[in-house]
Formats: structure tokens, sequence, C-alpha cells
């Protein structure tokens, strides 16, 4: 999703690509390239705040930095609770802060995911988002407890990825009341399921959404891409502080059909359904 979003970038405008794997980077920089752009690859681990500084100060030395578009993620079938956690959750609070510092003006694009809206709100508090700035290991320890709380392995790792992806939502949330008057808009946008990778590694478990969807599929990179490319446009200079679910309709889809298939309690409820 990232390089279908950089691919959607104005071509005057200069490309850092990060990841963990540096010859897939180099590779993508190539078609990059080819295309008419300036990229350029650094390698990163976004659990590593290190890492994620020097990239920060790696993006600043080519120029005024404008967009970050933070899509880095693990997924249940490829980490442990804690991985999920240290690079989902932390891994966020280390890009928003170190680009903050390094940031005139600008865009963040933060990448959660629809798994965000199967927990209620209150789980992830304004509270957690400060104490993992204050005291990350116990926010980690905290996330745990609750996922320890499942016993099947696969469930605690989904879980945890929900938890980290909530946790992206209500930082990201935090970040736009606290950056945005330094000039610096932050947003969330949290994608279904999508033909990556990734995506379908989870398409087993994660596959049962698609009957909600409404065109019942996944998303393709190119649409992701596209749309977080859009929230990242200057043109949007006034969404900032909230969510973009782009699932096809899949959260809503289920919600919609649960209440559906419930007998109506009496006629005002029917009645609020059909209106």
């Amino acid at each position: 999703m990232g390089l279908a979003a950089a691919r959607q970038m104005p071509q005057e405008e200069i490309l850092v690509l990060s990841g963990r794997t540096l010859k897939k980077l180099e590779k993508a920089v190539e078609e990059l390239e080819k295309a008419g752009y300036e990229a350029h690859a650094f390698a990163c681990d976004t659990s590593r705040r290190e890492d994620v500084e020097a990239l920060a100060a790696y993006a600043a030395g080519l120029g005024d930095v404008c967009k970050v578009i933070h899509a880095a993620g693990l997924s249940p079938a490829m980490a442990s609770p804690e991985q999920l956690l240290r690079v989902n959750a932390l891994g966020t609070v280390y890009v928003n802060r170190a680009f903050r510092n390094v940031m005139n003006h600008g865009v963040i694009v933060d990448v959660s995911s629809s798994s965000a809206y199967v927990l209620p709100d209150f789980v992830v508090s304004n509270g957690l988002c400060d104490l993992a700035e204050r005291d990350e290991e116990r926010m980690v320890r905290h996330l745990l407890r609750i996922c320890s709380l499942v016993p099947d392995a696969y469930k605690k790792a989904g879980l945890a990825y929900a938890l980290s992806k909530k946790f992206v939502i209500r930082y990201a949330q935090l970040c736009a009341a606290r950056y945005g008057r330094e000039g610096i808009r932050v947003v969330s946008i949290s994608p279904g399921l999508v033909a990556t990778d990734m995506g379908k590694l989870e398409s087993g478990e994660g596959g049962r959404m698609l009957a909600y969807t409404a065109e019942h599929r996944m998303g393709t990179p190119e649409e992701l891409g596209w749309a977080i490319a859009s929230l990242a446009d200057e043109r949007n200079g006034y969404l900032a502080g909230v969510d973009v679910l782009c699932d096809g309709g899949a959260v809503w889809g289920r919600r919609c059909r649960k209440v559906h298939d419930e007998p109506a309690r009496s006629g005002s409820s029917a009645f609020a359904l059909q209106g």
C-alpha cells in the first residue's frame, strides 16, 4: 500500500521509501525512478526508536519533509503479540514524534486497520497514549495482560493486532490536536482486507469479513494507495484528527446484517432500522 501511495505522489516531490529489507526497497526505488521520480531507500525497523530517528534525519537532509505515510506494520500471522504491539503501536509513537521534530508543516498519515473497529473505544484511552510516551514498557505490559485473557494463540495475536491498531487511531487523534498549531496535520486510515502479501496471509480468518463487504471482495493495493495519497494531499487540509474507514463497507455491513438478523424488540426498533 505504501508503494502504491508513492506512485500517486506528484513527481516534483522527492520520495524516501523505508522498510526492513533494503533489497526490496531498492527494487521499488528502481521502479519509481523509471517512472520519473527521484526516490531513495532507507532501511528502518519501526520498533527501534533510533532507526526511526535516523530515518527522519535522513529525510530532512534531502529537503523539507511535507508528507509522512506510516504504513509499516505486522499482522497476527507474522508475529507474536509483543512484536505486534511494539511495531504497530510503539512504532507509531516513534514515527509521529520523530517526524514532528523535523517538519515545519505538512501531514502525517498513520495506517491503522478495520480490525480496530471490533474493540470498544474505551480499551485505548488518551491516558494510555500518554503512558506510551512516558513509560512504553509499562504500556506494552498493560496491553499484553489484556491479550493473556485469550487462550488461543492465534486469537491472542489477533487481539494484540486489534489493540495495536486501535492505539494507532487514538494516538493519531491525539497528535492531530497537539501538532495542528505547528502546521502539521495528522489523520489515520483503516483498510480492510487488501490483496497484499500480508492480506493473503490473513485471508483464512479475516476472509470471513468479505461476506459483509459491498462487493464481496478484497481491496486492491492501488485502491488503498489512492485513498492514502488523497489523505496526504494538501487539498485535504481540513481533514484532521479522524480515522477514514476504507474496508469496502465490511464493518458497517456486518453491523447492519447483525441488526437485520435480530428479531425486532419493538415497533420503534424496526422503524429505526427501516429509516
